[in-house]
């Protein structure tokens, strides 16, 4: 079978997941492969190229949790990520984990910028995901400079992150932003070991936003994981979600979504976390599987394709 017949078989398939209601069971299909691994900085640490945001597993059942975390982990997902502001995510992925627990990369997030408040949330992480330690540990969707003076003030979250690592509750520091502004404060402010942050081609694109923070952490030796891959246009003002664990428009098509997702995978980046809707994370796996970087044609269709989509980021720079 021809590559790109490969492609498009496996599109096939996994757009009846993406478009079924419920998703179809998942403990029925067989592995077709693993994911591709890419370093963590210069870690030593490898991760899979696709990982699992822990609003997948939100508000649905312990078993049909647990069987998406296998199905995930069957085809190589070893990256794990999860907030307590996600809903019920951490109270599913805990126990879903607990057998892959020592070969996952497991990160979560405290959106407390305070020092006591972080430390509450950190000990309560633990708790509910049933680990000793997290792997990576984040301040959560940093949005303004100010955010960054707070957590790293006196009293600031920080402290208890560098206390949290001294200790061994937590490997690594990082964060997660949704401003150009703060992401570039914060790497100015800390030695973080990595960046969330939302890269996408309409962003990218039509939004100038992006690149800085990319270039930013190459150059400071920042991992960079990547946000909203697979976003392609703002809910229209009389408009509904089309899917509920998803503000904005994803792609969803197969093809639009596998150029999407290779695009933000053609940046020097470690790993991208897909839309939480568990179809689109079975559909961004399943492309993901297949993955190879896209040619010049390739990349100047999808170009083609963004003009005139607004993005759901832009940098006002």
């Amino acid at each position: 079978m021809r590559r790109r017949e490969f492609i498009t078989s496996v599109a096939t398939v996994a757009v009846g997941a993406a478009c079924a209601k419920p998703v179809v069971s998942w403990a029925e299909s067989r592995p077709s492969g693993q994911l591709p691994r890419r370093p963590y900085g210069k870690t030593g640490i490898e991760l899979s190229i696709v990982g699992l945001g822990g609003i997948v597993v939100s508000k649905i059942g312990q078993s049909e949790a647990n069987e998406i975390v296998a199905w995930a982990a069957d085809r190589g997902v070893n990256y794990f990520d999860v907030a307590p502001s996600y809903g019920n995510a951490q109270e599913r992925l805990g126990p879903a984990l607990r057998r892959y627990r020592k070969a996952v990369f497991l990160a979560c997030k405290t959106q407390r910028r305070d020092a006591p408040g972080a430390q509450k949330e950190l000990e309560e992480s633990l708790r509910l995901l049933k680990t000793d330690h997290i792997d990576l540990y984040q301040l959560h969707a940093l949005d303004s400079v100010e955010d960054v003076d707070k957590v790293v003030a006196p009293g600031g979250a920080m402290e208890v992150f560098v206390r949290a690592r001294e200790k061994g509750q937590v490997r690594f520091l990082g964060f997660s932003a949704h401003s150009v502004e703060a992401a570039l404060k914060a790497m100015d402010s800390f030695g973080f070991d990595s960046v969330l942050f939302p890269l996408n081609v309409v962003c990218i694109q039509n939004g100038a936003f992006g690149p800085q923070v990319i270039e930013k952490a190459r150059k400071k030796g920042v991992a960079r994981l990547a946000l909203k891959a697979m976003a392609w246009r703002p809910v229209g003002k009389d408009e509904k979600p089309p899917f509920k664990k998803c503000w904005y428009v994803p792609a969803s098509d197969p093809c639009l979504a596998r150029s999407c997702l290779f695009y933000t995978l053609d940046l020097p980046i470690t790993a991208a976390i897909p839309p939480g809707d568990p179809g689109l994370f079975r559909l961004a796996v399943e492309l993901g599987l297949s993955y190879q970087p896209s040619c010049k044609q390739e990349h100047e269709n999808l170009i083609a394709q963004t003009k005139s989509v607004e993005p759901i980021f832009r940098h006002k720079g």
